[in-house]
């Protein structure tokens, strides 16, 4: 053939394997049917989804001084979380929370892989329980799969309706619940059973509900590996040193079926017996004897189904394991990964959290119990009075930030023959933001050294109600015209 009849086959062919390549990325998506699997990962698991969902439907349930222990009162701009109150001013805390939040991502990231992933986050949770009911309801992988197979029954439609229904029930309980945590739960609660909820709460039960049973029931996977930012940017936080879920290639392959009796070295085979079961477990759908991919989310269910295979086998545990690439490389031992694990980036990344983690819990711990904004009234800088002296107005907002009801002792300095035309005390009730106005009046004769000055002054406001309480002072100004 000559080389003008080769290019124009090539570019046909070319065409035909682009044209294949937009075929199969919108090709309909293969559900994925998990296996069951025990062992001791699969325990981790299911007790993070106790310790993770008791802590999340028990709160709002939890009573502290009288009131929710956790509730977001969004209405009275006030915010209970156990023995504090924070308000709006108080987001700097919520910041610093995302902060350490992303630094534990980074270092367990770069200790362990996803372990986030794979045992405590709600996608991973909720697939969780929603799975366990499928297979309560409708049986294990192979009878799950004839079900969906099958044509429909009233056996068929009374199966999959029961498990539909499981599944609402328990999203909508999950969206009563984070509602729950906005709305005092037990009012929500009555107000459910009287039917007198708002549209709003509505609409949250109902979104809230909706997106756990759309993610939990229908997405699973495809949440992970194609909505969660988390799986593109893993392989820039983990190295060749970091502990993942790893295939031993040099112990495994060649892989091959074998009887039991059958010596795999003279038979020429790795451990490896190519049972698959590695595959079917993987709420993803991958093989992990394919390397790390993006799809995988840490859940270790690969590793104890294939322990259960070496252990029906006689062969040792570890085909597939908790590894780092260097030491698998290596051959090198649990000791050896182990001390790896202390490596620059680990520590500066420890260093780092432990650091921003203590100035949080010190900066929340030292956080005073009430708080002074001076607002200065600008429709009037300055009054002169009658017998020619000079008056400023502010309003004194003192946010009372426990459960008490306190007093407060409202002094200014600053300018000599400075005096309080107001009354100096100030009653602000519980978590509440008491605005209090003051009048600051300066006689004729101190005025004459500062006329046509903005004088600096300070503000000090001391509790009554505690004797070591600390003033908190604020700064202002008071103006004299010439």
């Amino acid at each position: 053939m000559d080389t003008e009849t080769q290019a124009p086959a090539a570019t046909a062919g070319a065409a035909d394997a682009d044209a294949a390549l937009r075929v199969s990325m919108y090709e309909k998506q293969v559900k994925i049917y998990p296996r069951a699997v025990t062992g001791w990962f699969a325990g981790w698991r299911w007790a993070l989804v106790w310790l993770t969902q008791l802590v999340f439907y028990g709160l709002p349930w939890l009573n502290w001084n009288g009131r929710q222990a956790m509730l977001f009162d969004l209405e009275q701009r006030r915010f209970f979380v156990f023995g504090l109150v924070l308000h709006p001013q108080d987001f700097i805390y919520l910041a610093a929370l995302l902060v350490i939040a992303a630094l534990a991502l980074f270092f367990f990231t770069a200790v362990a892989g996803r372990l986030w992933c794979g045992y405590a986050c709600p996608q991973t949770v909720y697939t969780e329980i929603f799975l366990w009911v499928e297979r309560r309801i409708e049986g294990d992988r192979i009878a799950r799969m004839r079900l969906d197979a099958a044509p429909w029954s009233a056996a068929k439609a009374l199966r999959k309706s029961a498990k539909h229904g499981a599944w609402i029930a328990i999203a909508l309980y999950t969206g009563f619940t984070f509602v729950g945590y906005f709305t005092p739960v037990r009012t929500l609660a009555a107000s459910v059973l009287g039917s007198g909820l708002s549209p709003w709460e509505w609409f949250w039960v109902l979104f809230y509900g909706f997106a756990t049973y759309g993610n939990a029931g229908f997405m699973r996977e495809q949440v992970c590996k194609y909505m969660c930012p988390y799986a593109r940017f893993q392989s820039a936080l983990i190295d060749a040193d970091s502990m993942i879920i790893t295939y031993d290639r040099g112990r495994g392959d060649p892989r091959g079926s074998r009887s039991k009796k059958v010596d795999p070295k003279a038979a020429g085979l790795g451990d490896c017996i190519d049972c698959t079961l590695c595959v079917q477990v993987c709420p993803t759908g991958i093989d992990i004897r394919n390397g790390l991919q993006n799809e995988c989310i840490g859940c270790a269910a690969c590793i104890d189904v294939c322990d259960d295979v070496m252990d029906k086998m006689g062969y040792a545990r570890g085909l597939i394991r908790y590894a780092t690439e260097n030491g698998v490389q290596g051959g090198w031992s649990k000791r050896q990964m182990a001390r790896r694990a202390l490596r620059p980036r680990v520590l500066i990344y420890g260093s780092v959290l432990a650091t921003v983690s203590a100035v949080f819990v010190a900066t929340l711990s030292l956080r005073p119990g009430f708080a002074v904004d001076v607002i200065k009234d600008r429709n009037v800088l300055a009054r002169p009075l009658d017998d020619g002296a000079i008056e400023n107005v502010y309003r004194l907002q003192i946010l009372n930030g426990s459960e008490r009801t306190r007093h407060y002792r409202i002094g200014a300095s600053g300018l000599a023959g400075l005096t309080l035309a107001s009354p100096t005390d100030a009653t602000v009730e519980p978590t509440r933001i008491g605005s209090v106005p003051v009048r600051l009046v300066l006689p004729l004769e101190a005025t004459q050294a500062v006329r046509g000055q903005s004088n600096p002054i300070v503000f000090e406001v001391t509790p009554l109600d505690e004797d070591d309480a600390k003033p908190v002072r604020e700064k202002s100004t008071f103006f004299v015209p010439r």
